[in-house]
């Protein structure tokens, strides 16, 4: 807070503080729900509500128990400016889509997490000036859609900038006691060492404004993991950095320790079974860690063929597999039975009769909003690409619309 009370001065922080208690308040009052208990925001897998062919998350309450979803990515606006967008396109403000899956999600009594930063795109930290107007930005999400829990994913490209890592971290703090109650979690790259040197100067950086979330996350893949064992590996790695960072003992540095896996086929090529979920699983669980998560519920369901040609997608896991298999180890975090039973495992849906756009092409030039097609699905661009084909990376430049 002290770092807030020398940007604003004390009479201005006084105010924003008021602004946070506020912003809760006015979030229950616009229909958010009693929160769930934190191990249920610390289970929340990831949700993509406006892409990648976003499933139904009512219809997975109902299959697997979950309750719980972490919606992702809020971004700075892609054409510039220190506001809060899903994606980078669609403003926070005027949003009726996503607070529509909010509404729907809680009317069966479950809640949302809301994810900011990822891989792609312009993250707040690097578009606003200080930790006070980034904290302000994330304020409005917070207000909007009355939460109580948020996730940092603080990872490439922003982590190695030092002044963006600065202004996310302390926002978080800000937030963190602005909002009293609010559950936060920060999640960074994961390496077999337990996290790489930009993610040991995130830890180093909190440290240094002595900002404590419920949690730090890795996410162990696209790092030349094979497998459960070298995921918790890792964990026990990063686990040591936590000690030897903050000086605490090993209990209490699994108890601020998460994990967040990527279920099926990575983006390069790793895969991860439903028996590497329930190994990881067995071992947060008996190492009494504080989150369980994973990217994404968008994935989790059999492509067609089940392993995609040796491809990744982000609309299916690439393995075989039950629709939902994987949330239901999520479930399990939370300590709730999913509900028995082998459902018929369902494909990526295919819309019926979508004419397809104007075929790709590797020498032009496409902007954003530009459709086109390719491999028999639409795709939309979210920003300026050339030469890079739509699908050849999960994170890349192409929104899936879907099959044509």
């Amino acid at each position: 807070m002290r770092r807030l009370r020398a940007c604003l001065g004390a009479a201005a922080a006084v105010s924003l503080a008021a602004v946070g208690t506020t912003a809760l308040v006015a979030g229950n009052a616009s229909g958010a729900t009693t929160a769930l208990s934190n191990r249920w925001y610390a289970a929340a897998p990831y949700l993509m509500p406006l892409d990648n062919d976003p499933p139904d998350a009512g219809a997975i309450m109902d299959a697997t128990g979950l309750k719980a979803f972490q919606l992702a990515f809020i971004l700075a606006p892609n054409g510039g400016g220190c506001s809060p967008t899903w994606g980078g396109t669609a403003a926070v403000s005027s949003d009726t889509a996503v607070q529509s899956v909010v509404n729907a999600i809680r009317a069966k009594g479950g809640d949302v997490s809301v994810s900011i930063g990822g891989y792609g795109g312009t993250k707040l930290g690097q578009a606003c000036s200080d930790p006070a107007s980034t904290a302000a930005a994330y304020q409005q999400v917070i207000t909007k859609y009355g939460l109580h829990a948020i996730d940092f994913d603080l990872e490439e490209p922003e982590y190695e900038n030092t002044a963006a890592i600065r202004n996310e971290i302390g926002a978080a703090k800000i937030l963190q006691q602005n909002n009293p109650g609010l559950y936060v979690s920060v999640t960074t790259a994961g390496t077999a060492d337990g996290t790489g040197w930009f993610g040991k100067q995130m830890l180093l950086e909190a440290k240094s404004q002595g900002f404590t979330p419920n949690n730090f996350s890795i996410m162990p893949f696209d790092g030349g993991f094979n497998g459960a064992a070298s995921q918790t590996s890792a964990l026990t790695n990063f686990n040591a950095i936590l000690q030897s960072t903050f000086g605490w003992d090993q209990a209490t540095a699994y108890a601020h320790e998460g994990f967040s896996g990527m279920n099926g086929r990575s983006d390069t090529g790793e895969y991860f079974s439903q028996a590497d979920f329930q190994t990881v699983l067995d071992y947060v669980t008996s190492h009494n860690m504080d989150r369980f998560t994973f990217w994404s519920l968008n994935r989790d369901r059999q492509c067609t063929p089940a392993d995609n040609g040796g491809r990744t997608s982000g609309t299916c896991s690439s393995v075989a597999q039950n629709s939902w298999d994987f949330a239901k180890y999520s479930v399990k975090f939370a300590g709730v039975t999913p509900p028995t039973g082998t459902p018929t495992p369902t494909p990526t849906p295919t819309p019926p009769n979508t004419a397809c756009k104007t075929a790709w092409s590797s020498t032009a030039v496409y902007t954003a909003g530009n459709e086109v097609s390719y491999n028999k699905h639409n795709w939309k661009a979210k920003w300026w690409t050339q030469n890079e084909a739509p699908g050849a990376s999960e994170w890349g430049p192409w929104q899936d619309e879907g099959a044509c």
